[in-house]
């Protein structure tokens, strides 16, 4: 349906005999003023009356038309094309103008958001960010996407696209998730636990298309019914079914002897009315009424969603445990009417939809109501009309949905952590580019000062702020999974070892740590310096969660959880094998039930302003969870809160793990030789790196682009090792390097990078190469190309 505010208003012209009217009556009328004026002997006005007249009338004599076409007053665009082809989506679609105007909807963006303009269907600011993010993506690319928009009908996808001859006008849409094929459920059911347990009370179970082919049927209706020897789905079900003189439906297979039955359908779809859907057939037992029935109880039991049967009169006759529990029913005691289980202001609109479909024609359909057991959120009330069942007229479904509720929040808070991890890694891939400039030229410059200078302190302490900055984009980097990592295999105990005696500096003399470790815990594979930082962090927030207490006990505890353990759990989430645990535990404030869901978003602190920055868990998280492991906090407010760490137990046993306490290795001579053709987009990392270079005795070839450097390798230069920036404008450093290894398949690669090494080689898929993550220092540059110039 077109949906268009502003109508078309056109003028009407005079034409023909009917120019000439006011003309005329301006002159009739001055020609009756004056024969009034002579009449009373004014002979001089009624001379000025005719000579007025005159005048009048040939001011307001007809012009020549200037155009024979009549143009519209007003003239709006016609967007009837427009909204017929908007009309076919089954998905909100609008088309809004250059200022946000809405123009044109279609009925299902009506019936989903009203009259409101898309960027006024977020539900809250952060939905309207996402919104105006996609806007102003369309405007400068053409397209833009963005999922998980919190609206007022629930959390959806929305797409833009600029649109028109001009491009002047946007296009949304809100695509929704295709719905399960309810049939196919329908049929896994019957073929399962259910048709067995309907089969066990006595009722035969068919599921059928809308042709009336069987798809498929529990144990008693296949052995009633069916020939054993026909293929189940050449069987119809009309087929199967016969009407008799006593109008009774018996089966055919049992012939006119056999027990009358009673059919009740089961759409698959209360919209469609095709008839697919279950049949649910029981022994018709004389005048006991079908509400009464034990073997109806029985079969609604075993029914996985919430149904109930309604009388004529709006009463319940009997409802399911499902539907119970749905509704919020407690006890044997069951409601008299279906208003009765909804809110107050539902009430209304469920006692019309059940009178209409109890005294009216058979129909269905879904109303969405908030049940006053919980009037939080909206469930869907699917009313259908029942014909032929004695007592029962109405048929009432009810799905217990607080678990998909549940799944869609977890979906939303997952893809806000997504679409948060991808910004701040980005943010912190740019950071480096600056922070590798300064520290480079820090070292530069301290390689031509020597201690005592009065410059030298200077630039060391420019040195120290930069690798401070270094670390807060290495946090950022650990919340967005993108952190390059030093995994090596390890001890836990180790680990905790290592930072309790700094921890004991940090907690101060009010908070007593205790340290205890379990028996036959295994190895771990990770980087004992990230492991060292989660640790920390942990305890800094339990020391400032105590401090409101005077003090209080810290405790640190590692233990082992075997594989059985895992699967007695029942969790979800864990996959069944071993683990190391680390558990942190203290006896402070403790979180409140209404925070401890939000306490992984990056920046959400409860700490006051200036105390906190909202990266210390959200950074633990992501350490712990690009580590392979797993971190669940639990609390008690107002007296303890604990985070459970889960990492999995390596099984490598031929390599020996390395403790922190070896002497570091003697350093690799940094002096080198050959040419390297030195890649980067960024001028000032670039202007570094080719100093360091030439210092340490490289020739340096620079090019700024993928395509400038294979310019220079097609002119023959001879390059001993190529060193490129991976994320570069135009011709990335990937696609850049695997063609210049067409010509040259033995060159030697050197990428540097802010991202994470371990993303980096899956993206990339390619074999001999080294990498070089970024802040580097001049040093650590020097070691990275003698390292990848002596590679085979």
């Amino acid at each position: 349906m077109l949906y268009q505010e502003l109508p078309r208003i056109d003028e009407t012209r005079l034409d023909g005999w009917a120019r000439w009217l006011v003309p005329v009556l301006a002159s009739a009328a001055a020609l009756t003023v004056a024969l009034v004026f002579l009449l009373i002997g004014y002979p001089l006005l009624a001379v000025g009356a005719l000579i007025a007249g005159a005048i009048g009338a040939f001011i307001l004599r007809p012009r020549a038309e200037t155009s024979s076409v009549s143009e519209p007053l007003v003239s709006g665009p016609d967007y009837s094309l427009v909204g017929s082809a908007l009309g076919l989506s089954r998905e909100p679609v609008a088309l809004t103008g250059g200022d946000g105007t809405l123009l044109v909807v279609n009925t299902e963006y009506r019936e989903h958001f009203g009259r409101a303009a898309p960027l006024g269907v977020a539900a809250n600011d952060q939905a309207r960010d996402g919104l105006k993010l996609a806007q102003s993506m369309a405007w400068r690319d053409g397209a833009g996407c963005v999922a998980g928009i919190e609206t007022g009908s629930g959390t959806m996808p929305v797409e833009v696209e600029r649109v028109g001859s001009r491009n002047d006008l946007l296009l949304w849409r809100f695509p929704q998730p295709p719905p399960p094929d309810p049939l196919s459920i329908a049929v896994r059911q019957i073929e399962g636990t259910i048709g067995e347990r309907l089969a066990g009370a006595g009722v035969l179970a068919a599921v059928v298309d809308a042709k009336g082919a069987i798809l498929a049927a529990n144990s008693l209706f296949a052995d009633r019914a069916i020939d054993p020897n026909r293929p189940l789905a050449k069987n119809r079900l009309g087929e199967l079914m016969e009407i008799g003189e006593d109008e009774q439906m018996r089966l055919v297979a049992e012939g006119e002897s056999g027990q009358p039955v009673r059919a009740v359908h089961v759409p698959a779809d209360p919209a469609d009315e095709s008839g697919a859907g279950t049949f649910l057939l029981f022994d018709a037992g004389g005048s006991t009424s079908l509400a009464q029935s034990s073997n109806l109880q029985a079969l609604l039991d075993v029914m996985p969603v919430g149904l109930a049967l309604v009388d004529r009169d709006g009463r319940f006759l009997v409802m399911n445990s499902a539907f119970r529990q749905a509704a919020g029913v407690k006890g044997s005691a069951m409601p008299v009417y279906p208003g009765d289980i909804v809110v107050k202001e539902d009430k209304a609109a469920v006692a019309d939809a059940v009178r209409r479909n109890a005294r009216g024609p058979a129909m269905s359909g879904d109303l969405a109501v908030r049940l006053a057991q919980q009037s939080s959120e909206l469930v869907a009330l699917t009313i259908a009309g029942l014909r032929g069942l004695g007592d029962a007229a109405v048929l009432l479904l009810l799905k217990d949905n607080s678990e998909e509720a549940k799944l869609k929040r977890q979906v939303a808070q997952a893809t806000k952590m997504q679409v948060v991890g991808q910004l701040a890694g980005g943010v912190a891939h740019d950071f480096n580019n600056i922070l590798t400039a300064i520290i480079g030229h820090c070292d530069l410059m301290l390689m031509r000062h020597t201690p005592g200078d009065s410059d030298y302190d200077d630039i060391q302490q420019i040195k120290s702020n930069s690798n401070r900055a270094a670390g807060l984009t290495r946090q950022l980097l650990a919340f967005s999974r993108q952190q390059t990592l030093r995994p090596q295999v390890l001890q836990l105990p180790d680990v905790v070892s290592e930072v309790s005696h700094l921890l004991k500096r940090l907690l101060g003399e009010t908070v007593e740590l205790v340290v205890k470790h379990g028996r036959n815990l295994g190895a771990i594979r990770a980087d004992p310096g990230q492991l060292e930082q989660v640790i920390i962090n942990l305890a800094v927030n339990a020391r400032d969660a105590m401090a409101a207490k005077g003090g209080g006990t810290l405790t640190i505890r590692t233990y082992s959880i075997r594989a059985d353990q895992v699967a007695e759990l029942g969790s979800d989430i864990l996959p069944v094998v071993d683990y190391t645990a680390l558990k942190v535990t203290d006896t402070g404030t403790g979180i409140p039930r209404n925070v401890i869901g939000k306490i992984w978003e990056p920046f959400f602190t409860t700490k006051e302003v200036g105390k906190g920055t909202g990266l210390g868990l959200s950074t633990v998280y992501g350490i712990v969870k690009q580590s392979g492991g797993f971190i669940f906090a639990d609390s008690v407010p107002g007296e303890w809160t604990s985070f459970d760490i889960y990492l999995p137990v390596h099984r490598e046993e031929a390599r020996a793990t390395k403790t922190r306490k070896t002497e570091k290795a003697k350093k690799d001579e940094l002096w080198g030789s050959g040419t390297v053709l030195l890649v980067e987009d960024e001028p000032t990392v670039r202007s570094v790196a080719e100093r360091a270079l030439t210092r340490h005795g490289y020739t340096v070839i620079t090019a700024d682009s993928g395509e400038d450097a294979l310019e220079v390798l097609a002119k023959g230069e001879k390059v001993d090792l190529l060193i490129s920036d991976v994320v570069m404008p135009g011709m990335d450093g990937p696609t850049m390097v695997r063609e210049a290894r067409e010509s040259r398949p033995e060159l030697k690669i050197l990428f540097m990078s802010g991202y994470a090494e371990e993303q980096l080689r899956k993206s990339i898929d390619i074999e001999n190469v080294n990498f070089l993550p970024k802040p580097f220092s001049v040093i650590e540059l020097a070691e990275a190309a003698r390292r990848a110039v002596g590679t085979k």
